[in-house]
């Protein structure tokens, strides 16, 4: 089998270190690399300082076969990219006249005046190959430095702008690295799974996990309310590891079906509108706790006008009483937080809004308002439909907004499960 080809990302700006910037390159490029059959082994991030860069270069090279770098290339002082690499490969800077024509004409272009900084964007280290940018006048760099243990380490050097950074990584680095290294093929399928913890969800797969061949590792990825499995095949060959891949889906599928709401890039929200969708069914939301949250999950994707009619947030009694018709008696002698205001919430917004489903949530999203019978976390989620209602209890944590969006989830999933049971209108 070809050999694995281990990257390492490198961003360099202090403006990452303090926060002041969101670092999005490396999760692209991260995911580019795995595209072509290259594994991102460690993502690092170092400040304007020449002497933390080489530390990290001469640590870099001794576990990876491809290092890629952002930033520091600009014109000013505090870019010092080129110069700490001339430092690390022990040359001189050069200018480059093709580096000098491209950056001459894009100012002519723009009918800006060139300064000597913006003419220094030319000189490069004198063992770089020059990676033109047509997007701007950072230059890109491509350095194969051979340390004389047999291996050849790959340097690309490439400017933190996002949009030209990207350019050039899809239009010259990328291709060219498939033809250096001959990466071998990377294939994910991701699992989504919900209402289920890592712990127990790697207990009830354990023998099919340790019987996965070698090639074909499986990692536990745990998000709100539930655990994605991503399963990740190496090989040479496409329709292989596509049949592999399917061939373990299958194999596991039974021991956590319950709980699978999707594959790869679904999300709960997208997955219920599209079943909602395919039954002919509109839904409608009645939120307490969450504030109106589920409808605004709902809502984020194009065309939920298909299957949602409205939402109506029942945050205080009087709406719970006046609007969705819940009983006062209820309320008064079991609470807003229950199971018989939290059925008549769904059942009312059902009847109110007109639609064929409808779910509720009232619950403790706290930090504060609970009490040694009900504690935060306490939250009561429930779903109408034409076959009846169903309701669950939660009993979730301390923090607020973790609450709601566990709730949006467990209660989405709800209407998920109880779609499942509900025949396609004709």
């Amino acid at each position: 089998m070809t050999q694995t080809i281990r990257a390492e990302v490198m961003t360099i700006g202090d403006e990452i270190l303090f926060g002041q910037i969101t670092d999005t390159n490396t999760q692209w490029i991260g995911t580019e690399l795995t595209n072509i059959g290259i594994r991102t082994i460690r993502k690092t991030s170092v400040g304007d300082d020449a002497g933390a860069i080489l530390d990290a270069l001469r640590e870099a090279h001794t576990r990876a076969d491809l290092i890629i770098i952002t930033g520091g290339l600009g014109p000013t002082k505090d870019d010092i990219t080129k110069k700490t690499l001339c430092q690390y490969f022990g040359v001189g800077m050069v200018r480059n006249q093709q580096a000098l024509d491209l950056v001459t004409s894009f100012f002519v272009k723009r009918g800006r005046e060139m300064t000597d900084l913006n003419r220094g964007q030319a000189d490069l280290p004198a063992n770089a190959e020059y990676v033109q940018n047509d997007w701007g006048t950072a230059p890109g760099m491509w350095f194969a430095h051979d340390f004389g243990d047999g291996r050849t380490v790959v340097y690309v050097s490439l400017p933190g702008v996002p949009f030209e950074m990207k350019s050039l990584m899809t239009n010259r680095v990328l291709p060219r690295l498939k033809t250096h290294f001959n990466p071998p093929i990377i294939k994910h399928k991701m699992i989504r799974t919900v209402g289920i913890g890592e712990s127990f969800l790697a207990e009830r797969i354990e023998a099919w996990e340790d019987a996965l061949p070698p090639h074909i590792r499986l990692a536990y990825l745990p998000s709100f309310g539930g655990v994605k499995l991503r399963l990740t095949a190496t090989g040479i060959d496409h329709a292989t590891l596509d049949r592999e891949l399917a061939e373990q889906v299958a194999a596991v599928m039974p021991l956590i079906e319950a709980n699978v709401f999707g594959f790869d890039n679904d999300e709960i929200e997208t997955v219920v509108g599209k079943l909602l969708q395919e039954k002919g069914l509109m839904l409608g939301t009645a939120e307490s706790c969450t504030g109106g949250y589920v409808a605004a999950q709902i809502t984020k994707n194009p065309g939920a006008s298909s299957h949602f009619m409205g939402s109506i947030v029942a945050y205080s009694n009087d709406i719970k009483t006046g609007v969705l018709g819940v009983d006062p008696k209820i309320i008064e002698q079991f609470g807003a937080v229950s199971e018989g205001t939290i059925r008549q919430m769904a059942e009312g917004c059902r009847r109110v809004l007109n639609v064929d489903v409808a779910l509720a949530t009232s619950g403790i999203a706290g930090p504060e308002g609970g009490s040694p019978e009900k504690p935060v976390g306490t939250i009561w989620i429930a779903v109408a439909t034409n076959n009846g209602t169903a309701a669950k209890l939660l009993k979730l944590g301390q923090y607020r907004d973790q609450n709601i969006q566990l709730t949006s989830n467990y209660v989405l999933n709800l209407v998920r499960e109880e779609l499942l049971k509900i025949s396609n209108k004709e």
